[in-house]
C-alpha cells in the first residue's frame, strides 16, 4: 500500500470512525465501519488484508477524543456527513412525528380550543402541550386559543375560567400568539350564515327535535327544506333579533338527506337559546351557533392548517366539509387522537363530576390535591415541564392512552432535586429524652452537594420520631446528622458505636426532630392531611420553595406560620 492510498484509507475511516461514536455516543469500533468504508471505496478492497491495521490506530485516535472535538473534526472533514448526523440527532430528539403535508403550508397555524365552563383538569394539558410544542419549538408557527364559549345554557361559561386557562397555559410553559372569544364573534357567525344561505345552503326549520330526528332516520326531507332563499333570511333575522324562544327555531345547513351517517343529515347550525350568556358583552344575543358551524368559520378565519381532535369528533371534520365546500374553501389537515386516562386519583376526570364535589364540600376547590386537575398539580410544587413531557410521550395515538402519574413524578424529580434542600418531617410522632451526645446534629443540606454545606438542628432535651421507626426498648437506631442512639427505660441514650453498624445492616438510619424547637406542619397529600413537625430551619423558607423531607418525599411550602401550624403539600416521593 503505497503512501497516497494510506492517507485515503485514514481519512476515509476517520470519518467513517466519528459518524459511528457520534452516531451511537459511544466508542468506535473496527468492525461497524468496515462495510460502508469499503462500500464507498471499492479500490480499497484488494487490499483488504493491510486495512484493519490502518484503520485500529484511526479508531484509536477518534475515541481519544471528547464528543465536541469529534464533532467539529467531522464537520471540518465532510460537511455532508456531519448535517447527515444533526439530522439524525433532530429526528430522534423529536417526540412527535412530523405534521403532515407540512411543508406544503408558509406557516404552521394550530388552535386549541377550551370551552371555559370550569378550570382545566389534568387531561386538558395535553392540547396546549402538543399543539405548543409544534408551533412554538418544532415549525415556529403559530399558536391560537379560542375559548368556544358559545353554549350559555348546557356548558355555561365560568367567568374566571378564562383567565384560569390561560394561567395554565402559561404555567405549561406556552404563550399564545392570539387569544379570541367566540362570544365576541356572534355578528362574524352571522354573517357567514347568510352568506351560506345566500349560497343555497341553510334553510329555517321550525319542526319539533322529535318530528325531525324522525324524519331524518327515515331519510325524508324536512318540510321546511325548500323554503324560498327571502323566507329564510327573513326567519333568520327573526331569530338574530330574538323573536323566537328555545325550541321555536333552527337554522340547519343543507347536506345530503340520504347521507349513510344520520348523524350528518341537515345538521342544526343555529339555535335559540333563553339563558343570557354570562360574559355581559354577549348577553344580548339569543340566536346562538353550535359548535360545528362556529368552530368551522373560525378555523377557516384565523387560518388554521392543523386541527388535532379527540377521535370521538370525527363527524365535526365530516358536517364542516359542507359548509366548507359551499364556500369553497379547503379544509384544514386532521389528526385525531383518542382520550388519555390518568391513574392515581379517585375522582374522576370530569369538569362537572370536580365541580359537583366541590360543591358539595367532597374537596376543598379545585387545588385540593386530591383532585386530577392542573391547579391541584401546580399547588403541589409539580412543574408544568414534567406534565409536557408526560403528555408528549403519549403521542399521536388514535388510541385510549394512560398516563402514569408516576411518569410525571420522575419528570418533576429529575427538575427538582438539585435544588430542593432536605429537611425532616415527623409525622405525629414519639417523643423520647435524649442523653449524651452533641448538643447540635449537623446533617447535609443536599447529599449530593457538600458545598451548600450542613444545616444545624439543636437536639434538646427530647426529640421526636415516627412510631414505625422506634426500636423495641435494647434496641440501637442512628439519628440521622447526630449519631448512634440505644433505647432505654429513659429514652434514647447516645452509644460509641461507628458507621460500620449501619453498614452492616444490624441498624436503622432514621429522621427526627427535636421536641421542643421543632415546627408544626400541616402537609396535605393525595391521601388526605397528615400533621406532624418539622426541623426548625424549615421555618426559613418562603412559599413556594421545594424541599425534599427526608424519608417522606418532596413537598412545596404553601404557608408559613409563626403562631401557628404552617401548611405544605405533598407532591411526590
Amino acid at each position: 500500500m503505497d503512501e497516497d492510498l494510506r492517507e485515503r484509507v485514514e481519512r476515509e475511516a476517520e470519518k467513517h470512525a466519528l459518524f459511528n461514536a457520534l452516531e451511537h455516543g459511544s466508542d468506535a469500533e473496527v468492525g461497524p465501519i468496515m462495510g460502508p468504508l469499503m462500500g464507498e471505496n471499492p479500490d480499497f478492497r484488494q487490499h483488504g488484508d493491510q486495512i484493519a491495521g490502518v484503520v485500529a490506530p484511526v479508531v484509536s485516535r477518534v475515541n481519544g477524543m471528547d464528543a465536541d472535538e469529534q464533532e467539529a473534526r467531522l464537520e471540518e472533514l465532510d460537511e455532508a456527513l456531519y448535517e447527515e448526523l444533526m439530522a439524525e440527532e433532530e429526528e430522534d430528539d423529536q417526540i412527535l412525528p412530523d405534521l403532515p403535508n407540512a411543508e406544503e403550508y408558509d406557516e404552521i397555524r394550530m388552535r386549541a380550543a377550551p370551552n371555559p365552563n370550569g378550570p382545566w383538569h389534568l387531561g386538558h394539558a395535553r392540547m396546549p402541550s402538543v399543539m405548543g410544542t409544534y408551533t412554538e419549538e418544532i415549525y415556529d408557527g403559530h399558536f391560537i386559543v379560542r375559548f368556544d364559549d358559545t353554549d350559555p345554557e348546557t356548558k355555561r361559561p365560568d367567568l374566571d375560567a378564562y383567565d384560569a386557562i390561560l394561567d395554565d397555559i402559561e404555567y405549561l410553559g406556552f404563550t399564545p400568539d392570539e387569544v379570541l372569544k367566540a362570544s365576541d364573534r356572534v355578528e362574524t357567525y352571522y354573517e357567514y350564515a347568510r352568506k351560506l344561505i345566500d349560497a343555497g345552503g341553510a334553510y329555517t326549520c321550525s319542526c319539533s327535535g322529535e318530528t325531525f330526528s324522525e324524519l331524518k332516520n327515515d331519510a325524508e326531507a324536512c318540510p321546511h327544506r325548500d323554503k324560498d332563499i327571502e323566507t329564510v333570511h327573513e326567519e333568520f333575522d327573526a331569530m338574530v333579533d330574538g323573536e323566537y324562544s328555545s325550541g321555536e327555531m333552527v337554522l340547519r345547513v343543507k347536506t345530503d338527506i340520504e347521507h349513510k351517517n344520520p348523524a350528518l343529515r341537515d345538521w342544526v347550525a343555529f339555535r335559540m337559546v333563553d339563558t343570557p350568556h354570562p360574559r355581559e358583552e354577549a348577553a344580548e344575543y339569543r340566536c346562538w351557533p353550535m359548535l360545528d358551524f362556529q368552530s368551522g368559520i373560525d378555523d377557516q378565519l384565523t387560518g388554521v392548517t392543523h386541527i388535532i381532535r379527540g377521535i370521538d369528533l370525527q363527524d365535526s371534520a365530516k358536517r364542516q366539509r359542507f359548509v366548507y365546500d359551499y364556500f369553497d374553501w379547503e379544509y384544514p389537515e386532521v389528526l385525531h387522537w383518542g382520550h388519555v386516562q390518568i391513574d392515581a386519583y379517585d375522582v374522576k376526570m370530569s369538569t362537572s363530576t370536580i365541580i359537583e364535589k366541590i360543591e358539595n364540600g367532597e374537596l376543598s376547590g379545585w387545588d385540593d390535591p386530591r383532585a386530577p386537575t392542573i391547579a391541584s398539580v401546580r399547588r403541589r410544587g409539580i412543574r408544568g415541564q414534567a406534565l409536557v413531557d408526560a403528555m408528549l410521550e403519549l403521542g399521536l395515538s388514535t388510541s385510549d392512552v394512560d398516563l402514569a402519574m408516576s411518569t410525571v413524578y420522575s419528570n418533576n424529580r429529575e427538575l427538582i432535586d438539585d435544588d430542593a434542600d432536605r429537611r425532616f418531617f415527623v409525622r405525629d410522632g414519639v417523643e423520647l429524652p435524649v442523653s449524651g451526645g452533641p448538643d447540635v446534629a449537623n446533617p447535609p443540606l443536599h447529599p449530593d452537594h457538600e458545598d451548600r454545606g450542613t444545616r444545624d438542628i439543636p437536639v434538646g432535651d427530647a426529640v421526636l420520631v415516627e412510631e414505625e421507626d422506634l426500636p423495641e426498648e435494647g434496641g440501637k437506631v442512628w439519628l440521622k446528622g447526630f449519631g448512634p442512639v440505644k433505647r432505654t427505660d429513659d429514652g434514647f441514650e447516645h452509644t460509641d458505636d461507628d458507621l460500620e453498624v449501619v453498614k452492616s445492616g444490624d441498624v436503622d438510619v432514621i429522621h427526627w426532630v427535636p421536641a421542643e424547637e421543632s415546627v408544626a406542619v400541616r402537609l396535605r397529600t393525595m391521601e388526605g392531611d397528615e400533621t406532624g413537625h418539622a426541623e426548625p430551619g424549615y421555618a426559613e423558607y418562603d412559599e413556594d420553595e421545594m424541599v425534599q423531607f427526608e424519608r417522606v418525599g418532596f413537598a412545596r411550602v404553601d404557608e408559613q406560620n409563626e403562631d401557628g401550624e404552617s401548611v405544605a403539600y405533598f407532591a411526590h416521593p
